[in-house]
């Protein structure tokens, strides 16, 4: 069955059930092994499948591989877990033996640029998702070497790439660290295929596949899934299915990546999607349309399964940052419907709202409740986003046409379903489940949804929030706002009066913590600076900021790269130099006198120098505090010790020999730029 010919959509448009039935829930069901001597404990000869992961090995419902590998147990195969293998060499891919159906491969939760490097291209001092938040171990664009690795490790055995880098890196995709338009991931790292989405349709249906006898050719039909086709393969281009601007056209034209990224982004609805081809040259890399959403039943089955909700005892108690954020926190639903452009989790989990019916909820905390080492409190009752649970199109048959980028902006629409009832019933009966003292929301609130149930912001408010509540308005201008697909900054304004009279009524002194982002394309140093004097009048002083990063696959990227709006072909200002990067932080943090130079510096280049002063909107003073000036003087001193104002000139050996590494003439009399010679030339 060709890729244009799969389900028509039915009333439910659901994926058919395809999951495993439960298996029993044991208390202490051990991890799936991770070593040698773990699988031979277990008897097994060989394993089906050794899932590589760049994160240390969670078994926890939050984490991928946590997910993917029980799916694959409960469904009879026998799987091990690489995680973190050190791919200098191919002997960590041989630990299990010759797998004998696949290497699935994921770069981890995170894109692996993302996890290593700041929004100013700076190493990252920590990684969450290793073991005491040790830094190298993976590597950069983690899929590539892994799937390389595993190639050389066993030719012949089929390389499913997948996870959230895999994922939007599947066609030619502009790569923030490098500069540069790379090509899709399957074509560097050798991938016979790559799973976009959530996963656990494709992998069961992968690895029976396979064991069945069939080729990782014939897999090529599957939803969620893109291939390379041989420069010989043209004819096997699937019928009905769409072209886009090929690789050198979209790395050569910005125009053409900006009209890349809108038929991309118009066809990720899996209800009416099409196929997509993108020419490297003369191979043609082809898209599936993204799988359907999984049914409540499978996504009870999916996080039903016996979890340890622990990281593997390999790791001898060391602390896993990710690990301790989520571990007490139970997932309601996957997807979002909100379309923000900055944002990939539409992009890999889909739009439609895939919930958990009430009782697998309560199931789940039953069993934290009965943990020894639970200590009462959830920590998170939500998901990509805390109040979507159980909402979505009113109308099937208008859903399985839609192409709207958004079905909240720039208005909620009309046939979206908005009820709250659902989750304000699940949120009281959470807090009745024996062991659990109480159950706080940290996902974020969608506002504009929020502010039309008073009845869950009064539950919130009441019951579900522990002094601050975080919430994302992103920005106040009202264009950088339409960029990003978010409400108008009214919108924020009113959702946190009704938030504190929700909490003053409950007899609680509670406010909102706002989250905002600088440098977002169509930010420039005027709109942060409303911003800034925002934040001043109304009291808010944010303790994080966040600075805008280029993910690969997000609508924002493509306006970033190309200076245009990929849905209106307007032009879009970007902040592309560090310079005014730096400016638009600080901007953000205008009160902390390590920022006032930055803050000084950005308020006059933008005109608004009535902002330095004792004036009530006035940002900064019109004299440095000596705060101030102490912090400049240490950076200053920092950047000095590290070489970043020193020229380096070739050794003192080097010097006297005469002669440099390169092989040239070494200067012997000092550095002088521009000249040929150490030697002063004559007057």
């Amino acid at each position: 069955m060709s890729p244009c010919t799969l389900e028509k959509p039915v009333r439910s448009n659901l994926a058919p059930t395809m999951l495993p039935a439960l298996p029993v829930v044991t208390p202490d069901r051990p991890h799936l092994p991770a070593t040698r001597a773990e699988m031979d404990a277990r008897g097994w000869d060989s394993v089906d499948v050794v899932f590589v992961t760049g994160d240390a090995y969670v078994d926890h419902p939050a984490f991928a591989m946590g997910i993917l590998s029980r799916v694959l147990e409960a469904a009879g195969f026998r799987v091990a877990v690489l995680s973190q293998p050190d791919w200098h060499s191919a002997l960590d891919w041989r630990r299990f033996g010759r797998p004998r159906l696949f290497f699935a491969v994921s770069a981890g939760n995170m894109d692996s640029m993302i996890n290593h490097y700041t929004a100013n291209r700076k190493v990252r001092n920590d990684d969450a998702y290793s073991p005491g938040g040790r830094i190298g171990l993976r590597p950069d664009r983690a899929t590539i070497p892994y799937c390389q690795r595993a190639r050389e490790a066993y030719p012949g055995v089929p390389i499913i790439a997948g996870g959230v880098e895999a994922s939007l890196r599947r066609l030619a995709h502009y790569d923030y660290w490098s500069d540069t338009v790379r090509r899709a991931i399957m074509l560097d790292a050798k991938a016979d295929l790559v799973v976009f989405g959530m996963g656990e349709q494709q992998i069961i249906s992968i690895a029976r596949r396979l064991a069945a006898g069939e080729t990782v050719k014939d897999l090529r039909d599957m939803r969620g899934a893109a291939y390379a086709l041989g420069a010989a393969e043209s004819a096997a281009i699937p019928e009905g299915s769409i072209t886009i601007p090929s690789y050198e056209d979209v790395k050569t034209d910005k125009k053409l990546f900006a009209r890349a990224t809108k038929i991309i982004h118009q066809e990720t609805n899996p209800l009416n999607a099409r196929p997509l081809v993108q020419f490297h040259d003369r191979q043609a890399v082809v898209c599936n349309p993204p799988p359907l959403p999984i049914s409540q039943a499978d996504m009870d089955r999916v996080y039903g399964l016996p979890y340890t909700r622990k990281p593997h005892p390999m790791y001898k108690g060391e602390r896993i940052p990710a690990h301790e954020v989520v571990k007490n926190s139970v997932t309601l639903m996957r997807g979002c419907f909100g379309g923000c452009t900055f944002c990939s989790i539409t992009a890999h989990q889909g739009r439609i709202i895939q919930s958990r019916s009430q009782e697998s909820v309560l199931g789940e905390l039953e069993r934290m409740g009965r943990d020894a080492d639970f200590s009462g409190v959830v920590s998170d009752l939500g998901g990509p986003t805390a109040n979507m649970y159980e909402m979505r199109c009113q109308r099937p048959e208008v859903e399985a046409v839609c192409r709207r980028q958004s079905c909240v902006h720039p208005k909620v629409c009309k046939l979206l379903g908005t009820d709250h009832g659902p989750l304000i019933e699940l949120m009281k009966k959470s807090r009745e489940v024996p062991g659990v003292e109480r159950v706080l929301v940290a996902s974020g609130i969608r506002m504009d949804l929020a502010q039309k149930s008073p009845e869950y912001l009064s539950e919130l408010a009441r019951h579900h929030v522990g002094g601050h509540l975080k919430v994302a308005p992103e920005h106040t201008d009202s264009n950088v706002l339409r960029l990003m697909k978010k409400p108008d900054s009214a919108d924020f304004e009113g959702f946190a009066r009704s938030f504190e009279a929700a909490s003053k009524k409950a007899g609680k002194d509670q406010y909102v913590v706002p989250y905002f982002i600088a440098s977002h394309p169509g930010s420039d140093l005027g709109a942060m600076i409303d911003l800034a004097v925002f934040l001043k009048r109304n009291g808010y002083r944010p303790d994080q900021v966040q600075d805008f990063i280029p993910a690969p696959f997000d609508v924002a990227t493509c306006m970033y790269y190309t200076g245009l709006d990929p849905f209106t072909g307007e032009e879009v200002h970007v902040a592309r130099q560090l310079r005014e990067r730096k400016m638009q932080r600080a901007l953000l943090q205008f009160f902390k006198p390590e920022n006032y130079f930055e803050v000084r510096q950005a308020l006059l280049a933008a005109g608004r120098g009535d902002l330095i002063g004792s004036g009530c909107d006035c940002l900064i003073p019109a004299r440095a505090p000596q705060a101030a000036t102490t912090a400049r003087m240490k950076r200053a001193a920092s950047e000095l010790r590290e070489g970043k104002y020193v020229h380096t000139i070739e050794t003192t050996e080097a010097a006297k020999s005469g002669v440099s590494s390169k092989g040239r003439s070494a200067p012997v009399g000092g550095y002088r730029p521009h000249r040929k010679s150490s030697k002063r030339r004559p007057r």
